[in-house]
């Protein structure tokens, strides 16, 4: 005789006291101040997660969430009254309930109360996590007064498409009732994403109503912001993992790894969710830790992507494995990426270097490098050749960043032996492959077949005689790597990687 699961819902916390992390205050006691849209998995493993932690220290912080087309989220979440789980995944399993979540509204489907809640003065932050393409910004990061859902928003006064187009909307209603704006905080990796969220309000409001963008210009906040934690999918074997640990059925329970990380720019009115208390950093220089990230998160991962592809790999935790390729990535980070860059006031690069590496060594999750991998010709010229150029210029050593450049180049000819099985993933595959094609073993003449590629190379590092050299002898270090047979112990070759 089978046993009936009890669903989660807010009745059923008494009797998980003891068995799991549970909600320090009480969910139906606390009143909306927050909008978010665009729940994605995310959303709710990071700011939803910090802002459940603040509610600790009080205030009418629940969050309304807004989803401006599907109703999959609500329809699962709203039986439960907003509740889900969350687990988090490390060494051992953590397993914790987020109660910041008090609504959820469809903007297809309930228009008129999306704005309304948009426009109360209790609404005192807007939050998002829509993608970069939710923004409808062209190719120089502004407003793209041509995109479809820009101008059907422009010109009607009926539901908003775009994301802009609903908080102008909202704002509008709050300059005419004299509420000042809600603060609104852009949670998504697009690079100086507060500056751009605002200028795309401002323009927008410009052609719609030139009075209220001057009232914007003088009192809207956008702050900077920069976000970091994987949340791999939810699987279907999550739910079921819960209900046989934990005892209940969750219609959507999320994962995510144990690090996490929310900069913002400190510029927040004094009104805010407790989220300094809770891990949040707050600094004047958002641009300095999105370069930290790029550089001494987003360089190693790439060049663990590139090696450990070479060496038959799968994951970044497969790759941590081989003692030559995780010794190869920490000096790189020591020798060469540190000493490139000035930390803000509030990193320890050393530190934030090493906690990147645990997060990396992590088996929980499955962090495969064939993704990472991807569109290397768009990743490199931001991760990589940025700390090269730095770097010859202060006189610093480039020999292990030039290691990870010719991986890249002959990883793009390790997908051309592989053809048709396996695709190259880049923007500019054909040209990438036409090398590869063109490629002889010689060092000289291989690198100078991918450095005349001006879509991905920068005059500069084209220009520069040190770096060709440097690059033309760690190619033709790495070039076995394509002659090893499959199966072949590759550790005794990449011990040289690090000599």
């Amino acid at each position: 005789m089978s046993i009936d699961i009890p669903r989660l819902e807010p009745a059923l916390l008494e009797q998980l006291q003891g068995k799991l992390k549970l909600p320090a205050y009480d969910p139906s006691s606390t009143g909306i101040g927050i909008v978010h849209i665009g729940p994605g998995a995310f959303f709710r493993a990071h700011q939803a997660w910090y802002t459940d932690l603040a509610l600790k220290y009080g205030g009418d912080w629940g969050i309304s969430v807004v989803s401006m087309r599907s109703n999959d989220l609500a329809k699962a979440l709203t039986p439960q009254q907003g509740l889900y789980s969350l687990v988090l995944l490390d060494k051992t399993t953590e397993y914790q309930l987020v109660g910041s979540i008090r609504e959820l509204l469809v903007a297809a489907e309930q228009y008129e109360q999306v704005l309304q809640r948009l426009a109360a003065p209790s609404s005192c932050y807007v939050t998002l996590t829509i993608t970069e393409k939710g923004y409808c910004l062209n190719t120089l990061g502004e407003l793209d007064l041509t995109h479809a859902d820009i101008q059907h928003d422009l010109e009607t006064n009926v539901k908003a498409r775009s994301a802009i187009g609903l908080l102008v909307q909202a704002l509008a209603l709050r300059f005419a009732a004299n509420v000042p704006p809600f603060v609104v905080l852009s949670c998504d990796n697009l690079t100086d994403n507060g500056h751009k969220l605002r200028n795309a309000l401002l323009t927008f409001a410009r052609q719609k109503q030139p009075a209220l963008a001057n009232w914007l210009e003088q009192q809207l906040l956008c702050p900077c912001t920069m976000v970091d934690s994987i949340t791999p999918a939810t699987d279907e074997e999550l739910p079921k993992q819960l209900a046989a640990e934990l005892g209940y059925q969750d219609n959507w329970p999320i994962k995510r790894e144990k690090f996490c990380q929310w900069v913002i720019e400190d510029i927040l009115p004094a009104h805010r969710p407790a989220w300094h208390q809770v891990g949040v950093t707050y600094t004047q220089d958002v641009k300095a830790f999105e370069k930290a990230k790029l550089r001494l998160l987003n360089a190693p991962h790439s060049a663990l992507a590139y090696l450990g592809s070479l060496c038959g790999l799968e994951t970044v935790f497969d790759a941590m494995q081989q003692t030559q390729l995780r010794n190869f990535v920490q000096k790189l980070a020591q020798n060469e990426i540190i000493g490139s860059f000035h930390a803000p006031a509030e990193l320890n690069p050393a530190e934030y270097s090493a906690d990147i590496f645990q997060r990396f060594d992590n088996p929980a999750i499955r962090h495969l490098l064939a993704q990472i991998a991807w569109d290397g010709s768009q990743k490199l010229p931001m991760r990589v050749f940025p700390i090269i150029q730095d770097n010859l210029a202060s006189g610093r050593s480039i020999r292990l960043l030039s290691l990870v450049v010719a991986s890249w180049m002959l990883f793009i000819r390790l997908r051309y032996q592989q053809q048709p099985d396996t695709a190259l993933v880049d923007p500019l595959a054909a040209s990438l492959l036409d090398c590869a094609a063109a490629c002889t073993d010689d060092a000289v003449t291989d690198t100078r077949l991918f450095l005349a590629l001006g879509q991905v190379f920068p005059p500069a590092l084209q220009q520069s005689e040190l770096f060709k050299v440097q690059l033309t002898q760690a190619y033709q270090q790495l070039c076995p790597l394509l002659l090893l047979p499959k199966g072949t112990d590759v550790a005794a070759f990449l011990q040289d990687l690090v000599e």
